[in-house]
Order: C-alpha cells, then structure tokens, then sequence
C-alpha cells in the first residue's frame, strides 16, 4: 500500500473537499456508489457487515489513500467507512472522474491499482475468517505494520477488527509480551520478533 499513498495528491484540484468529525459515515455498506474518495488528513476505518449482522473493521486508511473505489458507476458500496479522527476528505463524481481520466493518463491506472489492491484486501480477510483467533491477531497485526507503518490501535478497536472480545485479545497480548514478542506503547502494538509473529500468523499452533 506504500507504494499507492499519495500519488493521487495531483488530481486534488478537481475535487471537492469537505471536512468530517470524528466518528462519522462517509458510505455505508450497500449505499449506490456516486464516486471515490481521497483522504487528505485524519484517518479511516472500513467495516464489513456480515450477512449475519456481524460487524468487522478490515482495513484501517492513512492519509494519502483512495478508498471506496467499488462505488463508481452506480455500484453498490461493499463496505462502510467511517472516520476515526477528524478528516479531509475529498470527494470525486463519475463525471469528474471521467474528466481526470481523459486529462491524465496515468491517472486510470493509479486508481485501477488502487482498486485491486483493495479488493485482494477483502480476500485476504475472507480466507482468514475461520483462521483461530491468535493466527488472525497475528495476521492483522502484520499487515496494519505493513500498510501504516505502525498498530496504533487500543485492543477494543482490534478485538472489532478480528471479530472477537477485548478479554481474548488481552490475553493474547499479553501472552505475546512474556514471550518478548511484543510490547504496548500507548495504543500502539509494537512488534518485537517479527519472526515469531509470522511464525503465528501462518501456524497458529506455535
């Protein structure tokens, strides 16, 4: 994902920006698709609503992004996003995506990476959902180090993102920081053996 982080940032001018509170929808999961977005400043929860009701967060958006590409054309949202901390959000129509696109050529394949990414995201969560608890922990832990550079994220919020309870995710934490493989700094999970998490996250029986 480092690799997609801001290259959208020239193509700014063409869309509208707005600024949103914390803790508030941009989309909702379902809603008809009118455009993409691009997230300036603050950060970005996505949820996944389950055909059983159960709601997960799969992905965490630093600035720099795009996300809800799924919703162009008409398209049904396949998640919702709701800010985490107050945002700058930019907003971009079918139409004015249509204008960025016969402008700027490299703009379609910045947003067609972008997409791909996003939704090899969603299948990596799907594959991962029978995966047991700790293989999951270990999973996401990775992969919010890998796209953000750090898990700054309190253990209710990752218990949310795992689907699990804050008493289970606690517990395993803290099992991890006796084995020294990792430690808590504020919110943040900061890993100290990456080895051993990976070790977890593709056998959860070590």
């Amino acid at each position: 994902m480092q690799d997609l982080r801001y290259l959208w940032e020239p193509f700014l001018s063409y869309g509208q920006s707005f600024e949103v509170e914390k803790n508030k929808v941009v989309y909702h999961q379902g809603e008809a698709g009118k455009g993409i977005y691009y997230l300036k400043k603050g950060e970005i929860k996505i949820m996944l609503l389950s055909d059983y009701g159960d709601e997960r967060i799969i992905n965490i958006v630093p600035p720099g992004m795009l996300f809800g590409e799924h919703g162009i054309h008409g398209e049904p949202y396949l998640t919702s996003s709701t800010t985490t901390s107050a945002s700058t959000v930019y907003f971009f129509s079918n139409d004015v995506l249509a204008a960025i696109f016969k402008d700027h050529s490299d703009a379609a394949g910045i947003y067609t990476d972008s997409l791909i990414y996003k939704f090899r995201t969603l299948a990596e969560i799907i594959a991962h959902l029978d995966s047991q608890v700790e293989q999951q922990m270990a999973f996401y832990l990775l992969k919010l180090v890998r796209e953000n550079g750090s898990a700054s994220m309190n253990q209710t919020a990752f218990a949310k993102y795992i689907g699990t309870s804050r008493i289970t995710v606690n517990k395993i934490i803290q099992k991890w920081k006796q084995n020294d493989y990792v430690e808590l700094n504020k919110r943040e999970i900061v890993i100290i053996d990456f080895d051993k998490i990976r070790e977890i996250a593709n056998n959860p029986h070590m």
